[in-house]
C-alpha cells in the first residue's frame, strides 16, 4: 500500500512540475519584455554589457613615453599559481657602466590562466592589469600562448618570433 502511495505522489509532482514548466514557457511568450536571454553574437555592440570589474585577459601597461613599465622583476611569474606566466630577462650594460635587467620576452598563456589576478595584485610598478576583452575561444591552443611584449621588441626579434 505505501508503495502505491509513493508511485501516486511521484506522479502528482511530476504533473506540478510540467505544470511550471509550461507556465514559465507560455508568460514568456505572453510577455516578450521579460526575457533574460540575450542573443549573444548578434547583440554585440548593442545590448551586451560587460562590467568594468570583469577580469579576462593580461595585458602590459605603457608608460606616458610608450615604453612598458615592466622592469623584469618576476614577481607576478613568482604570484602566479599554475605557471601562466613566463617571463625571459637578458642583462644589459647601460652607457653609465652600469647593468641592468630588461625585458626579454614576457610569454602569457591565457590557456592555463585561471584569471585569479594574482600576478596584477603582486605587481609593485603597475605594470599589469586585466582588461575584460572575453572573446579569447581558439581551435587550436596553441593560439593562446601570447607575448606581451611582442609590439616593443627589436625589429630583428619580430622575425625570430615567426
Amino acid at each position: 500500500m505505501n508503495k502505491c502511495i509513493n508511485y501516486i505522489y511521484s506522479i502528482g509532482a511530476a504533473m506540478g512540475s510540467l505544470g511550471k514548466g509550461m507556465f514559465r514557457t507560455f508568460s514568456s511568450m505572453v510577455h516578450p519584455a521579460r526575457i533574460l536571454t540575450q542573443q549573444y553574437p548578434e547583440n554585440r555592440e548593442t545590448t551586451l554589457y560587460i562590467p568594468e570589474r570583469f577580469e579576462a585577459e593580461l595585458h602590459l601597461i605603457e608608460d606616458e613615453n610608450g615604453e612598458l613599465k615592466c622592469t623584469a622583476c618576476t614577481l607576478c611569474q613568482t604570484a602566479c599559481p599554475n605557471d601562466t606566466i613566463q617571463i625571459k630577462v637578458e642583462k644589459v650594460t647601460t652607457p653609465e657602466g652600469k647593468s641592468k635587467r630588461v625585458l626579454s620576452e614576457y610569454i602569457y598563456d591565457l590557456g592555463r590562466c585561471t584569471f585569479c589576478g594574482q600576478c596584477v595584485d603582486s605587481c609593485n610598478f603597475g605594470a599589469l592589469e586585466m582588461t575584460n576583452h572575453f572573446e579569447n575561444s581558439e581551435y587550436d591552443k596553441r593560439k593562446l600562448v601570447k607575448l606581451l611584449n611582442e609590439r616593443h621588441l627589436p625589429a630583428n626579434r619580430k622575425e625570430e618570433q615567426i
